[in-house]
């Protein structure tokens, strides 16, 4: 039974939301602030975390950036805006995804079924191909699928799992062009549907973790309009 950290300042989003997540078979824990979150996370951490952005004492942003240096487990923004920035915003400090309030909850327990999914496929070692298996090595590039590490000139890397699918998806054929739609139907499963914006915002998130590790990383080229290819170096 996978366990979801629902972290909302809004009574009725913990309760109606635990509510569909316990039928649907998970372990709900949930929260009100990020601080509280943070506490119960530091002694034990869940499986996924659901945030709401805006929260008393820490909000979901803050919270995002604390578990981001401990943890890549998936996480989901809510988000009650219709400004773009905290969505994207969220999704460059790491998030997985985000699901924009008011929400079908049948979409979340869907999002959050994909993530758990990809996490599960990962930590078992259950990949999709032979060639998802296989060792990636580009130039200064190496990737270990099977052990979720990576590595750029020698040095670890950390990334969410959609962050790696994304490297794994272009670091597989170098110099060929993945569009957006391509690199949507590798991050995530047919039932969920995600915006270019997304897949845009993982791909910056990626290319700032590359170039905290060399600032002379470019070996992940923008072709605008069409997508994204791996330059080897």
């Amino acid at each position: 039974m996978s366990r979801i950290a629902l972290v909302d300042d809004d009574r009725n989003i913990l309760t109606s939301v635990s509510i569909t997540l316990e039928a649907e078979g998970f372990d709900v824990e949930t929260y009100n602030d990020g601080q509280s979150a943070l506490d119960a996370f530091n002694k034990r951490m869940p499986d996924m975390a659901v945030l709401d952005i805006k929260m008393p004492r820490m909000d979901g942003m803050d919270l995002l950036q604390r578990l981001r240096q401990k943890t890549s487990m998936p996480v989901i923004f809510l988000t009650s805006k219709d400004d773009e920035i905290d969505e994207v915003l969220g999704l460059r400090m790491g998030a997985d995804d985000y699901v924009k309030k008011p929400f079908s909850q049948r979409l979340l327990v869907e999002r959050i079924r994909a993530l758990l999914r990809r996490q599960e496929a990962i930590e078992n070692d259950e990949v999709a191909t032979e060639e998802d298996q296989k060792v990636i090595v580009r130039g200064e590039l190496s990737m270990d699928p099977l052990r979720h590490s990576v590595m750029w000139k020698g040095m670890d890397v950390s990334l969410t799992v959609t962050e790696f699918l994304l490297l794994q998806a272009l670091a597989q054929r170098p110099g060929f062009v993945k569009s957006r739609d391509q690199l949507m139907d590798v991050a995530y499963d047919d039932q969920v549907y995600v915006d270019d914006r997304t897949i845009d915002s993982h791909i910056k998130r990626l290319r700032k973790k590359m170039r905290n590790t060399d600032p002379e990383f470019s070996a992940i080229e923008t072709l605008y309009g069409i997508g994204y290819r791996y330059n080897e170096e």
